[in-house]
């Protein structure tokens, strides 16, 4: 056994990350070989974010860097700004807006499941980093029974300022996921929020499918980089 791994043996194998930066450490302990060959799930928080980080700096190797950045992650649930934590030593602005990206990336993806529809500006919130895309996308996030987000699918990506779907594809997937309601959104690249006949006709299919299927239609909302339409909001779904 080397002195690397008597080392790690005697810590009980959790002073690994604070011990050795990853080139120190044999090629089977070091952090990117280990997500390779047992996927993400297998690593510690603070081997996960020495991978996002890639390299120390001078006095401090990415292990220690990656210790200090949890830390502070571990202070709220909030999504620090850039410049504080460019703060911490020996991060500086690329690594942590490189942080920051990856957590605003994951936080839009995948740290929605569970959040509560309580209001259209909440399905807005959702969907509105979809805005800037060129082409109308359409979106539809399946609902628990209290309105909880189970999931946001892109159902389909359309032309410049037409989508075309089908109440097939819309529900095909909440149907899977056993949804008890459902919301639709899509943007308008044109900047303008308005809906269109066409925006009208796809509403009006697509609520008497919801009605057929026994699934609850909350909503579909039309958005762009600043605002949103809201068909509940504005009081048609029902007259639609």
């Amino acid at each position: 056994m080397s002195q690397q791994q008597e080392v790690h043996e005697k810590a009980g194998g959790y002073a690994r990350e604070a011990i050795f930066a990853p080139p120190d450490l044999p090629a089977y302990e070091r952090p990117r070989e280990r997500l390779i060959k047992y996927g993400p799930e297998a690593l510690s928080d603070q081997e996960l974010l020495a991978i996002v980080l890639n390299t120390g700096v001078r006095g401090k190797n990415v292990t220690a860097l990656a210790a200090d950045l949890l830390k502070r992650l571990e202070q709220d649930r909030e999504t620090p700004a850039v410049k504080e934590l460019a703060g911490l030593t020996g991060l500086g602005f690329s690594k942590a807006g490189a942080v920051v990206a990856m957590l605003e990336f994951g936080r839009r993806r995948w740290g929605i499941a569970g959040m509560r529809i309580t209001h259209p500006t909440d399905i807005y919130q959702i969907v509105r980093h979809y805005a800037d895309r060129k082409q109308e996308t359409f979106l539809s996030i399946s609902l628990n029974g209290a309105h909880e987000v189970l999931a946001v699918r892109v159902v389909t990506v359309g032309l410049v300022n037409r989508t075309l779907v089908h109440p097939r594809e819309v529900f095909a997937d909440p149907l899977g996921d056993r949804s008890c309601a459902i919301a639709c959104a899509h943007n308008h690249p044109s900047g303008e929020c308005s809906p269109s006949p066409e925006d009208d006709a796809v509403t009006r299919s697509l609520k008497k499918a919801a009605d057929v299927l026994g699934i609850r239609f909350m909503d579909h909302v039309i958005f762009t980089e600043s605002s949103y339409y809201s068909y509940c909001q504005a009081g048609r779904l029902e007259t639609i």
